[in-house]
């Protein structure tokens, strides 16, 4: 399983791109139009926001999930018991925001959200009609009015050797949402199980986007698009002692879309958020 390297510029980028998520779950971005330098500056402020004590002020909400989540409450991958060595902040257009950093994360955010809702019209435009038949409204639709497009600031701290045995950086999961948007983060880790059992690392060069299927879209597109299974390793020598920051946005359908004859989003999100043990 190869993951080619799509150019958003291309007249063929939208085939491409679509044709890399239905082999692979993944898809590749280069020129594309987020901007790199906006990006550097969220990691370097929320790196210095995670080391400050300003963090425990805005604990997660853990009915509207916006705020701080630290490691004593970071998730619990499905079918895991160890809790990832991971904290991560919630960001949403509704919800608390620190003060302590700029508003380039809510601006990267609006900027994010409007290039995942193209992917999306993509994703559309190219799944076969029996595909498309499936789903209940155009894809491009299901995100209209909704605010549940979560950007999530993460923050794997250096490890210390005195981790959980077994416990990693983010084990192995699927996404719950309809895509999710992963700028390149400012350390290599990530990896993609294949489809032989083998686990491959996702490329780490700084200016590509990673764009991957949640399980949502996979429910409703009946599996053509596959949500493919993911993890962070914990790093090893002098790099375990680097923090790793990362930088998802998870575009999320309003919770009355009906995905499958089993699911609603909101169903859906449920359960996965019991799951997790967010609430734990």
């Amino acid at each position: 399983m190869q993951f080619p390297v799509v150019d958003y510029r291309s007249v063929r980028a939208a085939e491409d791109f679509c044709t890399s998520l239905a082999q692979t779950g993944f898809g590749v971005l280069a020129n594309h139009p987020l901007d790199a330098s906006l990006v550097q500056g969220i990691y370097a402020e929320w790196q210095e926001f995670f080391a400050s004590d300003a963090k425990h002020r805005v604990a997660f909400d853990p009915v509207r999930y916006d705020g701080y989540f630290s490691p004593k409450v970071s998730e619990t991958a499905k079918g895991h018991t160890q809790r990832d060595l991971k904290e991560f902040f919630h960001i949403y257009p509704w919800g608390r925001y620190p003060a302590e950093v700029s508003d380039a994360a809510q601006r990267y955010y609006l900027a994010g959200s409007r290039l995942a809702g193209e992917l999306l019209g993509w994703v559309e435009a190219h799944s076969p009609p029996e595909v498309r038949a499936r789903y209940s409204q155009p894809l491009p639709s299901m995100i209209e009015g909704c605010e549940d497009t979560l950007l999530r600031v993460l923050h794997y701290p250096p490890l210390t050797g005195a981790e959980t045995p077994g416990a990693m950086r983010a084990a192995a999961h699927g996404d719950i949402n309809l895509l999710t948007l992963l700028p390149a983060a400012t350390g290599p880790g990530l990896q993609v199980l294949r489809r032989d059992g083998s686990w491959q690392d996702m490329p780490c060069d700084f200016g590509l986007l990673i764009v991957n299927i949640g399980d949502m879209l996979q429910e409703a597109s009946g599996h053509y698009y596959p949500s493919t299974v993911h993890r962070v390793l914990n790093p090893v020598g002098d790099a375990a002692r680097k923090p790793r920051i990362s930088l998802p946005l998870f575009l999320h359908p309003r919770r009355e879309i009906v995905l499958s004859d089993r699911y609603t989003v909101g169903s859906y999100f449920e359960e996965r958020m019991r799951e997790l043990k967010l609430n734990n």
